[in-house]
């Protein structure tokens, strides 16, 4: 007699011992399987359990993630498992494409159809399960079918033993296990794909030919997706010869702010290029912005400079965003002015952002950067956060022992994670201008050609925003 193991525990996987299997077996006749536990624990080598279900409602309840493979009779009628094909509630279930854990449902396109409604339901609610179709005989091109639909394999009634079925089991899961290894995969090659279109996009390579200026440039994703995130920036010079740069923040995470940054970016450069500045291109970017986000929550934060030709003043718009830090060749570095700073873009409807002058001197290094930056703690397991004060600080240690341009960037953002004792949780990106006089002289006042700034992929930081 077959041994039915009605409702066992559910184990989850790590805790079944190596070479186990546990298998549910699906039919309206539990005594026409006709193999024992014993002989299948007898003919794998290895302990097998077995679960008997008489319809799709009772293989719903038994199936739990330590279930390695199913066995179907294709024969088992649909009633009692959900609705049938035809009916309103299978249409709309095949039209929904599957549910959750399983990508697109296994849909079986024959006209046969009705025969396979039943692995059909089993491919829904178990799309990471192994499946093996037993079909009631000799019917090839109905388990061919079975195959096409999503079956790992399939067996024949009259040619079932424990030996056969142990074998296939062992050889349904391992392809189930390839089949899921190969999916992940290629979702990661998209996934990189996307990252590189969209880091193109966040990260572009800056217009600064013939303004003297340096620029350099640093940006690490959040470690729980080790991709690019709401972070921006871009840095153009305008044909009068000011030098406009920008960097923002979408609030929170994943490709849709990742995108809508990307859009926030093109914006900018194109109305900065078509001579907006200050209020009036923040306005206009929080019109882009409400038009483009997928929802009222969504705002984003912004810090903009415009640096006059000679270099040596400009004017600072911060929208929610932290001050930019300002070191002077000869003074300990400090952050810029605030207290005129406007809301966050997307947060007030008739908002203004005053734009304040401010004196750079002849030479200088100017860093702007995203609050990731500021809000990684200051010791591994503690609470307090790095913040502004202790950014200030730290970069005043490293320009005293004479870093500058890359060098200072990647020892300040080395020393962030450091002090953090690991990886960042949120975005951080920060870039650096400077202007040498010394330097612009011996080069006779022409200016290093500009080139893109390499980001680190990496990951990130905590999420505190400065008040607005």
């Amino acid at each position: 007699m077959p041994v039915p193991v009605p409702q066992q525990r559910s184990v989850p996987a790590a805790e079944t011992s190596h070479g186990d299997l546990t298998l549910l077996v699906i039919e309206d006749d539990p005594a026409g399987t006709t193999i024992t536990v014993p002989e299948l624990s007898a003919a794998a080598g290895t302990r097998v359990r077995v679960r008997t279900a008489r319809n799709l409602t009772e293989a719903a309840r038994l199936l739990t993630d330590d279930v390695d493979c199913i066995l179907l009779d294709l024969a088992l009628p649909l009633t009692g498992g959900g609705p049938g094909p035809g009916t309103p509630g299978a249409d709309a279930a095949a039209a929904g494409g599957g549910t959750a854990g399983g990508g697109p449902l296994p849909e079986p396109v024959s006209a046969r159809a009705d025969e396979l409604a039943a692995l059909t339901h089993v491919l829904r609610i178990a799309p990471l399960h192994a499946v093996l179709a037993l079909t009631p005989q000799d019917d090839t091109e109905l388990a061919a079918e079975a195959v096409r639909a999503g079956a790992q394999d399939y067996l024949f009634r009259g040619e079932l033993d424990a030996r056969v079925l142990s074998r296939a089991i062992r050889y349904a899961v391992e392809r189930k296990r390839a089949d899921i290894a190969q999916h992940q995969l290629t979702e990661s090659r998209l996934r990189a794909q996307e990252n590189a279109r969209l880091e193109r996009g966040l990260l572009p390579t800056p217009l600064l030919d013939g303004s003297g200026l340096s620029f350099a440039a640093r940006y690490r994703p959040g470690r729980s997706r080790a991709l690019l995130g709401g972070d921006f920036y871009d840095v153009v010079r305008t044909p009068d010869g000011t030098v406009h740069a920008m960097i923002g923040d979408v609030c929170g995470h994943g490709p849709d702010e990742a995108a809508l940054g990307v859009e926030l970016r093109i914006a900018w450069r194109a109305l900065t290029l078509a001579g907006l500045c200050g209020d009036e291109l923040l306005s206009t970017l929080q019109q882009v912005l409400e038009h483009e986000r997928q929802s009222e929550e969504i705002f984003a934060t912004l810090c903009t400079v415009d640096i006059a030709p000679d270099g040596r003043r400009a004017g600072l718009c911060l929208a929610g965003h932290p001050a930019p830090l300002l070191a002077r060749h000869g003074l300990p570095a400090r952050l810029l002015p605030y207290e005129d700073g406007g809301p966050a873009l997307g947060l007030l409807p008739r908002a203004r952002w005053p734009r304040r002058q401010v004196e750079l001197g002849g030479g200088w290094s100017l860093m702007m950067y995203t609050d990731g930056l500021i809000e990684g703690r200051v010791r591994a397991g503690g609470s307090e956060r790095l913040g502004q004060d202790g950014m200030v600080a730290m970069v005043n240690g490293r320009l005293e022992q004479g870093l500058a341009g890359e060098e200072l960037l990647e020892a300040a953002v080395a020393e962030v994670r450091e002090l953090n004792g690991g990886e960042l949780t949120d975005d951080v990106a920060v870039l650096l201008l400077g202007r040498d006089p010394e330097r612009i002289r011996r080069r006779g006042g022409s200016a290093p050609r500009s080139r893109p700034a390499s980001p680190v992929v990496a990951h990130p930081l905590g999420a505190q925003r400065p008040p607005l």
